[in-house]
């Protein structure tokens, strides 16, 4: 068992990154993730990486694009209107398949918003924000100590599928100090990264060379099938959910991150009352976890920190079963517990229980 440790969230993240062999990181500061990039600035060099800050969001996406096709790990991290900025690099890193881990200490918006929490990224992380078509691995974690286990999967699963793995947190989380323990991992199985730019001679005296421009049409579809098939198998494999007290549940709560967080105590109170409710907290949110959604009830209330983003992949999965409802919150307000089971009691007609 590893030493616990009092941490704050984005330092937390940051020391995970370093223990899973991140060896570069490139970011801008931003509130509220600048402890990632604080904290790395001066543990990353000390544990033999390299660090650079770079004049903007922009410069920076693009240098992980360069040392993620060097086959290093690389990583930067940025909260919501440096995340819209790095959406051309991401497209790019995506359309050459090359691994690396993105970190969003989401906050409030549109435009520069507020400083507090929200789930308002939903979209641009799980549908691609930037052009054509593509998708990017995302992760949601729920405490400290789930964004320390996330991040240290996060680049092993970028380098599994040779794809950008997001780690979508909030300002909560980010800013919050919890107990946690750095573990020694179980090392995974990972492909040799020979399609890596190093310059020397790889395969019948070609070089490798990473680009995603394409003049034949046929071929670039051949490529873009290439890369369906892929987020096919992500699909099959890589969906992650909780499920608490969903057993005996006739109403489920559906909340990732800060949301699935308050509904627990929601649930635990709901029981109190002989209200038979549950919660499916989805973990990976791409791939969407389909799979959690089989259940046998009445009902289900999507929560999100937003206007609603979420609910439409959960209405998409029920596909008219039963029904989905909605209660969000914007601005970098967090409903409490009792106000969501106020919504459950409303939205399903439960008033009387």
């Amino acid at each position: 068992m590893g030493k616990k440790r009092l941490m704050k969230g984005n330092e937390a993240i940051a020391e995970a990154a370093v223990q899973a062999g991140c060896q570069t990181y490139f970011g801008y500061p931003i509130t509220p993730a600048s402890e990632v990039i604080e904290y790395l600035s001066w543990r990353l060099p000390e544990a033999g990486g390299e660090f650079v800050q770079a004049e903007s969001e922009v410069s920076a996406i693009n240098m992980v694009y360069g040392a993620a096709a060097a086959g290093v790990r690389t990583m930067t991290a940025t909260s919501s209107p440096g995340m819209s900025l790095k959406q051309e690099g991401i497209s790019y890193i995506s359309a050459n398949e090359l691994p690396c881990v993105i970190i969003n200490v989401q906050r409030s918006g549109p435009g520069l918003g507020g400083l507090q929490p929200a789930q308002g990224d939903y979209f641009q992380a799980v549908k691609g924000g930037g052009h054509g078509d593509y998708k990017t691995i995302v992760l949601a974690p729920s405490t400290v100590q789930e964004a320390v286990n996330i991040t240290q999967a996060a680049f092993d699963l970028a380098d599994l599928y040779r794809n950008p793995v997001i780690v979508l947190t909030d300002g909560v989380l980010g800013q919050m100090m919890e107990i946690v323990e750095f573990n020694a991992r179980e090392k995974r199985e990972l492909p040799a990264k020979d399609w890596a730019v190093t310059g020397s001679e790889v395969r019948d005296g070609q070089r490798n060379i990473v680009t995603s421009y394409y003049l034949d049409p046929e071929k670039f579809e051949n490529f873009i099938q290439h890369l369906d098939a892929k987020y096919k198998v992500i699909e099959e494999k890589e969906q992650r959910w909780e499920d608490y007290m969903t057993e005996d549940a006739e109403y489920l709560l559906v909340g990732f991150g800060l949301c699935g967080r308050v509904a627990k105590t929601t649930v635990q109170m709901a029981r109190k009352e002989g209200i038979k409710l549950g919660l499916i907290r989805p973990i990976t949110l791409w791939p969407f976890p389909v799979d959690a959604f089989n259940k046998d009830v009445k009902g289900y209330l999507t929560v999100e920190l937003s206007l609603g983003q979420m609910v439409e992949d959960v209405r998409l999965t029920i596909n008219g079963r039963v029904p989905v409802e909605f209660y969000g919150r914007q601005g970098g307000m967090v409903p409490t517990p009792e106000e969501l089971l106020e919504q459950v009691k409303l939205k399903f007609g439960l008033e009387q229980k």
